[in-house]
C-alpha cells in the first residue's frame, strides 16, 4: 500500500470563504512594503514619511475601489475587530439618539458577540432561502431608542446575498445609521449605496491575515469604545502590519478589476455544484438563494452523515471545504444561520471557490461526494437511500 501524507498530497482548497489564497499582487506590494514600510508612520523623519505616504496611498486605493473619501478609511488588525469598533463605536455615538442594536439573525458572531457585549437588541428573521424580512426589519428599526442597525451583505454561511439597498432606504426613513458587514462582498460583488459604516477582512479577497477595513461615512456619529486621545475619529488599536496593510490594498484593487469577469466564471461553477449535488447524492438540500446569491459560495447539506465525519472524509480525498454548520459533538447546536433559516443543518458542506479553482477541481469534487457520502451513510448503518 503506497503510502501519501498530507504534505504531499496535492489539496484542492474550496474553503475561498474563510480565507482566499494570497493574491500575486498581494506577495509582491508585500515583499515590497518590507524593505521601506516598516517604519511608524506617524513620526516625522525620513523613513517614517515613507512609511505614511504608503499608508496614505493604500488609503487611497481602497477609497477609490469604495468610492469614498481616503479619510473615510480605516484599517484594524481584523475583520473582527473592524466589525466591534464599528458596532460598539457606531452606539456609543449615538447615545443620546437611544440604545437599541438592530440586526438580522444571520449575522456573523462578531456583530452577535458585539451585541451581546452590549445587551440590548432587536433580532429581526429570515425566510428559508436566508433573506432579511423587509417589513419585520422596517418595524424594528422604526421602534423607539433604536441608536444603529446592522446587516450582513451576504450571507457567510449559506451564500444569499442581503436586500441591503431596501434596508438602508428603512433605515433612513427612520433616521438610524446602517452598518454593512461586506466580509463576504468586497473583490466579489459591489455593495449597494446607503449605508453608514461598512467593514470587511482583506483575507477573504486575497490580502494577508491581520488586516480588517472600517468606513465610517462623514457625517456620522461615532465614539471610540476604547481607551485614547482622539475618540471622535477611528484609528487602530495598537500598532498597524504597515506591510500587510499595503498588500491589503493592492490586492483589493486587483481584485476589483476583474471582479465581474471571475463573478461570470464561478457562478457558473457554482451552479454546476449546485445542480449535479442535489441531482447525486439522495436527501441532500442544497440551501441559499438560487438567484440572489454571492457567485463563489454553495452550501449545501447531506441527512443521515455526521458533519465533521464528512469534512474529514473530503480531506482525506483530497479537498479543503469547511461547514456552514458549527455544530460540534460538545455543543450539538447547529450553526444560527441554518437554524434562523429552518433548514437542514445535518453534514453540513460549505464549497467556496477561488481564482485559482480549476473546473476539473470542481469535477473531482463532483465525482467523489456521492461515493463518500454513500460510504458513511453506510458505515452509520443507514441504508436504503
Amino acid at each position: 500500500m503506497e503510502y501519501t501524507s498530507d504534505r504531499d498530497r496535492a489539496a484542492t482548497y474550496l474553503d475561498a470563504a474563510t480565507a482566499a489564497p494570497l493574491h500575486p499582487v498581494a506577495r509582491q506590494a508585500l515583499l515590497a512594503a518590507l524593505e521601506d514600510g516598516w517604519a511608524d508612520p506617524d513620526r516625522l523623519y525620513a523613513g517614517a514619511r515613507r512609511a505614511r505616504q504608503l499608508l496614505d496611498a493604500a488609503h487611497g486605493a481602497v477609497a477609490e475601489v469604495l468610492g469614498v473619501r481616503p479619510d473615510e478609511v480605516t484599517f484594524t488588525p481584523s475583520g473582527t475587530a473592524a466589525v466591534h469598533s464599528a458596532i460598539l463605536g457606531g452606539l456609543a455615538g449615538r447615545r443620546r439618539a437611544g440604545t437599541r442594536l438592530v440586526h438580522s439573525a444571520i449575522e456573523h458572531s462578531a456583530v452577535l458577540h458585539a451585541a451581546a457585549l452590549h445587551g440590548d437588541a432587536a433580532e429581526v428573521g429570515v425566510d428559508r432561502l436566508g433573506r432579511l424580512d423587509l417589513d419585520a426589519w422596517r418595524a424594528a428599526v422604526a421602534a423607539p431608542e433604536v441608536a444603529l442597525a446592522a446587516l450582513i451583505s451576504a450571507s457567510h454561511e449559506v451564500g444569499t446575498v442581503q436586500p441591503v439597498a431596501e434596508a438602508a432606504r428603512a433605515c433612513a426613513d427612520a433616521g438610524v445609521p446602517l452598518m454593512v458587514d461586506a466580509a463576504q462582498s468586497l473583490g466579489h460583488t459591489g455593495v449597494p449605496a446607503g449605508w453608514s459604516l461598512l467593514t470587511g477582512s482583506a483575507r477573504k479577497w486575497g490580502g494577508p491575515p491581520g488586516v480588517g477595513l472600517l468606513v465610517v461615512r462623514k457625517g456620522v456619529r461615532w465614539l471610540a469604545p476604547y481607551p485614547g486621545d482622539d475618540r471622535h475619529r477611528p484609528r487602530p488599536v495598537g500598532a498597524l502590519d504597515l506591510p500587510a496593510v499595503v498588500a491589503a490594498a493592492a490586492s483589493l484593487r486587483a481584485v476589483a478589476a476583474s471582479a465581474a469577469a471571475e463573478a461570470a466564471r464561478l457562478s457558473a461553477l457554482v451552479e454546476r455544484v449546485r445542480s449535479r449535488v442535489a441531482a447525486s447524492v439522495p436527501d441532500v438540500e442544497v440551501v441559499g438563494d438560487p438567484v440572489q446569491r454571492l457567485p463563489h459560495l454553495v452550501t449545501f447539506s447531506c441527512l443521515y452523515v455526521d458533519g465533521e465525519a464528512l469534512l474529514h472524509a473530503l480531506d482525506a480525498a483530497g479537498f479543503a471545504v469547511s461547514s456552514g454548520s458549527s455544530c460540534t459533538a460538545s455543543t450539538l447546536r447547529p450553526s444560527h444561520v441554518l437554524e434562523a433559516m429552518g433548514v437542514l443543518s445535518h453534514g453540513n458542506v460549505r464549497v467556496s471557490l477561488h481564482r485559482g479553482t480549476t473546473e476539473a477541481e470542481v469535477e473531482r469534487f463532483l465525482d467523489v461526494l456521492p461515493g463518500i457520502v454513500g460510504e458513511l451513510r453506510a458505515a452509520a448503518g443507514v441504508s436504503g437511500l
